[in-house]
This record gives C-alpha cells, structure tokens and sequence, in this order.
C-alpha cells in the first residue's frame, strides 16, 4: 500500500492548537474513494500527523489514484474544516477552500517518497 505525506509551513510554537485541531478531526464519511463518474478509484486506509517545530506532516496510507484521493479529502467536511482551523498557524497561505485549490496545494505540499517498506510486501 502507497503512503503520500503532504506538508504545512507552520507558526512555531503552536503545538498546543494544532494537536487539538488535530485531536478534534472528524474522520472522512467513508475511506472509499470515488473518480468523477463515481467508479471505485482507492481506499484511505489510514492517516498520521506529525509536528516538529515549523514543519507539520500530513502521512496517508491508501490505495489506488492518489488525484483521486486527493479530490475525495477535498470534499469532506473534517479535512475543510481542519484546513480552515489551521489557516492562523500557516507561514505561507495554502488554497483549499476549493476542491481545486485542495487539490493544487496538496500536489505543491506532497513529498517525494524515497522507499516503502512494509511487512506486506513479503511473499
């Protein structure tokens, strides 16, 4: 299963609010994911937030396509109201309060995956 871990230019200092942002995320309706004419494109199978000093990391372990992923996080009520809440904390403005604009940043923010290694990939 790919990972994808997108990040956010962050305020020092702010631990405290953004680990209750966090804490308080109302998770996604569904982790099935959809493409534009509703056919099954992936799964969110999990998600972890790190933060250390003026970086915060967003991890996502799914599967199938990631634009897909990525537009389905885009219209969910916690991942707009998370990216709402965090608009103070930001150094450097991110777009999402369209499913474009989520969907743009998200591809600025993504990390480049180095190696996944997983117990799953044993034969």
């Amino acid at each position: 299963m790919p990972f994808a871990a997108i990040t956010y230019d962050i305020k020092p200092g702010c631990e405290k609010e953004l680990t209750e942002i966090f804490g308080n995320f109302r998770r996604v309706r569904g982790s099935s994911v959809t493409d534009d004419a509703g056919r099954e494109a992936g799964t969110i199978l999990a998600t972890a937030v790190f933060l250390r000093d003026d970086t915060l990391v967003r991890v996502i372990e799914y599967t199938g396509d990631l634009d897909a992923v990525a537009r389905h996080m885009a219209s969910q009520p916690g991942v707009r109201e998370v990216e709402r809440k965090l608009k103070p904390y930001l150094t450097r403005p991110r777009d999402t309060d369209t499913p474009e604009g989520f969907v743009a940043t998200f591809r600025r923010s993504l990390l480049t995956t180095v190696a996944e290694i997983s117990i799953r990939d044993r034969a």
